[in-house]
């Protein structure tokens, strides 16, 4: 079984920020363990900022907002965080690789394949992979993001059978458990819509970036990927194992969908900002949805936003629901110039679409 692992800062690190490394342990020898029977893991590992933070001093501090400082802190840690690995991991006669992933090697094929290729090096020279953020460049993950959605991706990439995500608390509940003495935990989710994404709230704590809300994300991502997710606490004992042989009352299970989306579109789906928005009429709605077609001039109605060509933008139809994400081949100016116009009336430009079949993703399969 392929399994990638998900462990969030307030898991890899203390209340003050130094690691916490009698839970990294038991996790390493779980990992360890199941490594030996024949399983294959990628231990997707937070923690770099809140670890650099506590080794500069930082740590009983409210945390910085200044990006030089939170880039620096993430070099500092990161190296702290590997060695940790490495130091646990030995000592089960078990090699781990560092591997620092940012958005391009899920964007581009060329790069993505490098990436796939590289963990698969790894486990065949039986190490196991430490992913993480590409902290100290990149920007928009010290910004907005976190790991949990890059756990899925690391799941798409390698086709994996279990995506993993720990975290401090035992899986998802109705309410937030730490403010609602009623909520109760949710064992199996059979879909992530609008209601139950509504559960997930902002990080539990200071050293975490995530929370609940975007491990449904990724637990959305993954299902998309035709794999299933399981959301537990780090600390339980036997975790690992009872995730993957899916013991009840482990934690949330997030049951996988049918159809699969490529790394590529999983990414222009669920990781990439809209800069602007593009209305169609109905015609082009059923175009794209039910024939697979391109985003031609002739289905657009409005434009919302300044954006260039190559920009991400959101497609909605003309009740505002937004249905579809694409990456326009036009800028926003050129669009309303010839929305609504025919191929046969562009001249020259009627073969090019503002949006290609291929650079776009349906949001509700």
């Amino acid at each position: 079984m392929k399994v990638v692992v998900k462990l969030g800062s307030s898991s890899v690190t203390n209340d003050n920020g130094g690691i916490n490394l009698g839970l990294l342990d038991g996790v390493a020898g779980q990992i360890s363990q199941l490594t030996s029977s024949g399983h294959q893991f990628v231990l997707v590992s937070s923690g770099a900022i809140a670890s650099g933070l506590f080794e500069l001093g930082l740590g009983e501090r409210e945390r910085p907002f200044d990006l030089a400082v939170l880039q620096a802190a993430s070099a500092v840690g990161q190296g702290r965080l590997i060695e940790a690995y490495r130091m646990l991991f030995a000592q089960r006669s078990l090699r781990v690789g560092q591997v620092l992933l940012d958005p391009a090697d899920f964007s581009e094929r060329r790069k993505y394949l490098q990436a796939r290729d590289t963990l698969g090096a790894l486990w065949n020279m039986g190490s196991v992979p430490v992913v993480n953020e590409n902290d100290a460049v990149a920007n928009d993950e010290i910004r907005f993001g976190d790991n949990d959605r890059l756990a899925a991706l690391v799941a798409n990439l390698l086709n994996a059978d279990l995506l993993l995500l720990l975290t401090d608390q035992a899986g998802v509940y109705t309410a937030d458990p730490r403010r609602d003495v009623a909520a109760s935990l949710i064992e199996e989710i059979a879909e992530i819509d609008v209601r139950v994404a509504e559960i997930g709230g902002p990080a539990g704590t200071s050293r975490g970036t995530g929370g609940m809300g975007s491990k449904l994300q990724a637990a959305k991502m993954a299902s998309w990927s035709g794999i299933r997710t399981v959301i537990a606490a780090a600390e339980r004992p036997h975790v690992v194992r009872e995730s993957m042989n899916w013991t009840v009352g482990v934690g949330t299970l997030i049951l996988p969908k049918e159809r699969r989306l490529s790394a590529r579109k999983l990414w222009l789906a669920f990781a990439t900002l809209s800069e602007g928005t593009v209305t169609v009429d109905i015609g082009a709605r059923k175009a794209l949805e039910q024939n697979d077609r391109s985003l031609l001039p002739a289905g657009v109605r409005a434009v919302d936003g300044e954006f260039i060509a190559g920009a991400t933008v959101s497609i909605a139809d003309e009740s505002g629901e937004v249905f579809a994400k694409g990456i326009s081949r036009r800028d926003s100016q050129k669009i309303r110039s010839i929305m609504g116009l025919r191929s046969s009336d562009l001249g020259d430009d009627g073969s090019a679409e503002v949006v290609h079949r291929d650079d776009m993703v349906l949001l509700r399969v």
